[in-house]
């Protein structure tokens, strides 16, 4: 794992990780497009789990408020946040309807793994060997997490 002395992420992977974050949020917000723009095979898909009218409206402006979060650094926790329950949430509706969760899966999978090469801070609670971890970019400025 690419670190500086500081526990910060290394170039290659800082740019990994963008790249990851940013296909993820692409990947959302173009999902809601979709949703918004009334995509027949979309919102068929969707009608057959229940969702039409305007709870299909509120689930694409939850999709893209989300996302539109993720992508803001001071709010990204929030976006983070936000993004894994509504990816939680998809994933719960396509078990429950025995449908493939796949596609979610990998989305909320590419979105992690972009935050935590861009962001290791994101698991502090895996990380037993440092005793000081950075909050340096993780979208704002917080100082460093002591831990005992």
């Amino acid at each position: 794992m690419e670190m500086d002395r500081d526990n910060t992420p290394g170039k290659g992977r800082r740019l990994t990780g963008t790249i990851l974050m940013g296909l993820g949020s692409v990947m959302l917000i173009g999902s809601a497009g979709a949703k918004f723009a009334h995509v027949p095979k979309v919102v068929s898909e969707l009608s057959a789990m229940g969702f039409e009218g305007s709870r299909l409206m509120a689930i694409a402006a939850t999709e893209i408020a989300s996302a539109l979060l993720f992508v803001i650094p001071i709010t990204r926790s929030l976006g983070l946040l936000l993004i894994s329950a509504y990816l939680g949430g998809a994933i719960a509706t396509h078990v429950q309807h025995g449908q493939p969760f796949i596609q979610p899966a990998i989305v909320l999978a590419i979105i992690w793994a972009g935050t935590w090469l861009r962001h290791p801070v994101v698991l502090w609670s895996f990380n037993r060997t440092s005793p000081e971890i950075s909050y340096q970019n993780f979208g704002h400025e917080a100082g460093a997490l002591k831990r005992s």
